[in-house]
């Protein structure tokens, strides 16, 4: 049976940390960004709030900030190791975040084979965030299926990875999730829950893992 792993980014594959704090960070905007988290983890905003804001807090984004923010951010240990496994086993694996499309799609060079985000226009802006490219919680599920049909398995073939309420509805959809460093919420409705730094240590619990592919 051929898989195609799921994964969240932020808080998932970046310990503790997300795209856009990594980002605010690069600009001196740590504060402004924090605030904004806290409104939508709130409920106070939705996703196309927060990407109007965070867009208009980075107008003097570039190229180098994004690639400094991504090169420093806290990665866990493995995803590279991880994602080669998946595809010497002739698995698929994919990233799917609400964070900016321009940080997200730099995972493709780790291995993933596919990686959406949240469309954001090109770095320098300018151009305004569109509604429209906005990923939600249930967007994602939307751009699943879409993968499902891109590598030919269905829901029933997935396996999802995830920290927070935001990947509450995709768990729902698929079979096998993997809850990692995540809060309670998202913890109960897993099916295996990961504490820890190495991907490698969360992708054993599903039970497809080789022997050498082992955390180190």
């Amino acid at each position: 049976m051929t898989l195609l792993h799921l994964f969240d980014l932020d808080g998932t594959l970046m310990y503790g940390s997300a795209a856009p704090v990594e980002i605010s960070r690069q600009l001196g905007v740590s504060a402004e960004i924090a605030a904004l988290e806290r409104s939508f983890g709130a409920g106070e905003i939705g996703p196309h709030q927060f990407s109007v804001a965070a867009h208009a807090l980075w107008s003097d984004l570039t190229p180098e900030h994004v690639r400094a923010a991504f090169e420093g951010a806290p990665w866990l240990a493995g995803i590279r190791d991880v994602w080669r496994e998946i595809r010497e086993r002739g698995d698929y694996c994919a990233v799917i975040s609400l964070s900016p499309s321009f940080f997200v799609e730099l995972l493709l060079e780790w291995g993933a084979h596919a990686a959406h985000g949240s469309v954001f226009p090109e770095v320098p802006f300018t151009r305004p965030v569109e509604e429209a490219g906005i990923l939600t919680p249930e967007g994602k599920v939307m751009v699943a299926d879409r993968l499902c049909e891109r590598f030919g398995v269905g829901r029933g073939d997935c396996v999802a990875y995830g920290d927070s309420m935001t990947d509450a509805v995709l768990f729902e959809a698929v079979p096998v999730s993997v809850a990692v460093n995540a809060r309670p919420f998202l913890a109960e409705r897993a099916t295996h829950v990961y504490q820890g730094r190495d991907l490698r240590e969360a992708y054993q619990l599903v039970g497809v893992a080789r022997p050498g592919v082992e955390a180190s």
